[in-house]
């Protein structure tokens, strides 16, 4: 009997570790094998909430930001591409960062009028975008090539961008879990009560996913 887990990823686009995560949290449902299956919601949160749309260089905004050199930040970034690399996920140069509310209104259009499983997919491909190729993910061009590349109808995606549709459901996700005390991504909430802070390596994600669903299934 498979067990249905609902997952609630929140996460920006802008989020290394959220490349991380998704990867991570992926790999663990690989390991779970058949008997527990993973229902996806990429849910919104933006770290750069006010980012202009010529975005900003990457040093000097998280040097500001965070108080950090940039030899400090070198150091993060090499952890990060360490982590990346060990769930099949390569870093690239990311020498800007940009805003990512287009981004998040185009995923939440694809949760409710794409195909199962679009929405997961233009996340990867927009994590993948960015933290990978160093594109930007606010480019409306960028947006439409990507939505488009995952299968999803690229006329209605143009719509979309070209308007303010979503724009209320974003910013009212987003303050949601901000109520809901998620101050810091990516966070992965399980069937709505289950909480893993962080882009945990596979094997904490696997553990935790299988006493949650063993939990489930004595309940059920």
């Amino acid at each position: 009997m498979t067990t249905t887990l609902k997952i609630d990823f929140v996460s920006d686009v802008a989020c290394p570790w959220c490349a991380v995560g998704v990867h991570s949290l992926a790999e663990a449902a690989r390991r779970l094998g058949p008997d527990v299956e993973l229902q996806w919601h990429f849910q919104p949160f933006e770290l750069n909430p006010d980012m202009p749309p010529e975005g900003a260089d990457t040093m000097a905004y998280l040097s500001a930001k965070y108080g950090i050199d940039e030899a400090q930040i070198r150091v993060n970034q090499g952890r990060i591409r360490e982590r990346g690399a060990a769930v099949g996920f390569t870093f690239g140069e990311r020498p800007r960062v940009w805003n990512t509310f287009d981004a998040h209104r185009l995923l939440h259009w694809a949760a409710l009028e794409g195909p199962p499983g679009s929405q997961h997919a233009l996340k990867v491909a927009l994590l993948q975008a960015y933290h990978g190729e160093a594109r930007n993910p606010g480019s409306r061009d960028v947006l439409l090539e990507v939505a488009g590349r995952v299968g999803l109808d690229a006329t209605r995606a143009a719509q979309v961008l070209d308007g303010d549709e979503f724009a209320a459901d974003v910013r009212a996700a987003e303050q949601r879990w901000q109520r809901a005390g998620i101050h810091a991504v990516p966070a992965v909430i399980v069937n709505g009560r289950h909480l893993v802070e962080g882009a945990q390596p596979p094997e904490v994600f696997e553990r935790a996913l299988r006493q949650i669903a063993a939990q489930a299934h004595a309940t059920a």
